[in-house]
């Protein structure tokens, strides 16, 4: 044990204070203090006088020793793509990043154990905002590999950020007869109010169940009693920070999982577990792109899209845009771009026959994204022009219910 002249971020240290010495990582010098985390998630500012650094020796691969697994239980997989629920602090700059395997959240979460028995594998470790087609590809083998290989549920953990994205991207490309859970943290594992052991428990406990479709898992409530199981292509992050961020568009969620019993009640709109075989449906169009109508936006803007094979406009109302832009959106159609109209209102859907410029893009061919929400439209089209380039085809897979995107009546709540 030394006394400490300078310490870089992350370095293990003790403190002393009277007659008590607690541990805990050094983080930062702020205001004449040394900021420390200790072990309970919080953080300290204590006298540089009080802290010593605490030599502790590497750990080698060979210590570290993998989760003890009963492989009566249930086999699941988890597929790890990073996001908070894979993260910790990282001290040097203070940020949150991505660092965890799949092998780590187990070995993070070891109650997980008590649930089923797991195999492991990570695609990405990427903040989800780095998400992009390619590693939806990956991410989509990945998990038909798995249930091909016997896996009776696959956990995916993914960043919140794009994780309605990712979700609606795999249930067009994986048709699975067994559950594919989604479930992230909207706090980090270092945090006293992290949220990742109780979603990755109850996910693991959905991933038991008797579902069988791709859905997201996350808080239901901002309290640690249950969390939500949400369709893939009906859910959105309604809230930058909030626990129970998630929530079901249009629909009602498609069960719950209660905690700490991890008891999973599901409702009659959830698809059962084998009730398909599985399918893997790869290749994404990427150049497609989604663009957000606001009042006084210039069709200009419109040109570098010129030349795209798709393109979804996320209207005002009932699928509105600028009469300015009729002219710009013809060009675009008739090069050969597909459009596809969704509302910003997200309940209820498009209807493009009430106003003169809706009765306008309809003449152009525009389609109606009846109630999809624009990222789920966004990545339908994606896969949709990835398998077909009649555009009668595209028009008509895009206007059809393929994984419950489109609702038959729209939901009147709020």
């Amino acid at each position: 044990m030394m006394q400490q002249a300078t310490l870089s971020p992350g370095d293990r240290v003790n403190c002393t204070l009277g007659n008590r010495t607690f541990e805990g990582t050094y983080i930062t010098d702020r205001d004449g203090m040394r900021v420390v985390k200790l072990k309970s998630g919080y953080n300290v500012g204590v006298p540089a006088s009080a802290v010593q650094y605490r030599e502790t020796p590497p750990l080698s691969p060979a210590a570290i020793v993998p989760v003890e697994q009963d492989s009566s239980l249930a086999p699941l997989s988890i597929i790890s793509t990073g996001g908070t629920i894979a993260s910790r602090v990282d001290y040097r700059t203070g940020a949150v990043t991505s660092q965890f395997s799949a092998q780590d959240i187990l070995r993070a979460i070891p109650t997980l154990a008590t649930i089923a028995h797991y195999q492991t594998r990570q695609v990405a470790s990427i903040l989800s905002e780095n998400m992009h087609g390619g590693i939806w590809e990956a991410l989509a083998a990945a998990i038909y590999d798995e249930v091909k290989a016997g896996a009776q549920g696959v956990i995916v953990t993914h960043g919140t950020d794009t994780m309605s994205y990712s979700a609606a991207a795999i249930s067009f490309m994986v048709r699975s007869p067994v559950p594919i859970l989604f479930v992230g943290s909207q706090r980090s594992a270092d945090r006293p109010s992290s949220d990742n052991a109780m979603n990755a428990l109850c996910s693991a406990a959905a991933a038991t169940s008797d579902l069988g479709e791709v859905a997201v898992v996350m808080h239901a409530t901002t309290n640690d009693d249950r969390c939500s199981i949400h369709r893939a292509t009906r859910v959105r992050k309604m809230h930058s920070s909030r626990r129970d961020a998630f929530q079901s568009i249009g629909m009602s969620p498609l069960g719950e999982v209660s905690y700490p019993s991890l008891a999973v009640t599901l409702t009659d709109e959830a698809m059962r577990r084998e009730s398909c075989r599985p399918e893997l449906h790869l290749h994404l169009e990427e150049d497609c792109d989604l663009v957000y109508f606001y009042p006084g936006m210039r069709a200009s803007i419109l040109e570098k899209y010129r030349g795209h094979r798709g393109l979804v406009l996320a209207g005002s109302g009932l699928g509105h845009v600028s009469s300015t832009w009729i002219q710009e959106l013809e060009v675009l159609a008739r090069s050969g771009t597909t459009i596809v109209m969704t509302s910003q209102c997200l309940q209820g859907r498009v209807c493009d026959r009430v106003y003169d410029t809706g009765r306008d893009l309809l003449a152009l061919g525009v389609i109606e994204g009846e109630d999809m929400l624009p990222e789920t439209a966004l990545v339908k089209l994606m896969w949709v022009l990835g398998r077909e380039h009649d555009p009668e085809r595209v028009r008509e897979l895009m206007t059809t219910d393929i994984r419950g995107e489109i609702r038959r009546c729209s939901d009147h709540g709020l």
